[in-house]
């Protein structure tokens, strides 16, 4: 929609198109004076009014942009907020994680700290208990190897005891036959008994 300026100057536009060119000129024309004057002095009223409605549009273009600025200072601010709040929410989920990932890691060391500390426990016991055994196989050994040494001393002791009567028999019977001629006995050598028995 053109403005009532814009009109104006249409019409006067179209009166100059509308006159006569004088005679013998190509560029100069005849005016009607008062209908020209007309046409300026309604130019001249119309200047004022429509300069107030172009500064009345511009004051309300004023007004919106400050408005939509003040809108988008308002977006921009909310936008901030809300950022901020997210920016927080993800370094306490990233403090959540890492305080999870420490309480992991240190429940996993001191589960594998007493995994170890029972396999050395373990370890220790059975050492002790086969080196105990070893112990108690050992005076076992010892008790057993001088029991043998006893008995065969005692064994040795015993046959020539037995040998000596042996042939103190054997004198006398022979002393009681004199005709006779001695029958060389030998003393029968007594069996061995294993040792095993002895031990009985």
């Amino acid at each position: 929609m053109s403005s009532r300026i814009e009109q104006t100057i249409d019409d006067i536009e179209e009166f100059i198109e509308s006159c006569k060119y004088q005679a013998l000129s190509n560029t100069k024309i005849v005016v009607n004076k008062e209908e020209l004057e007309e046409l300026i002095t309604e130019l001249r009223m119309r200047t004022p009014e429509e300069i107030k409605r172009y500064q009345k549009m511009i004051s309300n273009k004023e007004a919106i942009l400050a408005d939509a600025q003040s809108k988008a200072d308002n977006i921009i601010a909310q936008a901030q907020i809300h950022t901020s709040e997210l920016i927080s929410e993800h370094q306490i989920m990233q403090q959540a994680y890492a305080q999870a990932d420490e309480i992991v890691m240190a429940a996993t060391n001191q589960a594998q700290e007493m995994l170890d500390n029972a396999a050395n426990d373990a370890n220790n016991i059975r050492m002790a208990a086969i080196q105990y055994t070893d112990d108690i196989l050992k005076n076992l050994e010892a008790i057993i190897s001088s029991a043998i040494d006893t008995t065969r001393a005692r064994s040795e002791n015993l046959l020539g005891s037995l040998q000596g009567c042996y042939d103190l028999v054997s004198a006398n019977r022979a002393e009681l036959s004199p005709a006779e001629e001695p029958v060389k006995t030998t003393s029968p050598e007594p069996a061995r008994q294993p040792e095993a028995d002895m031990l009985k």
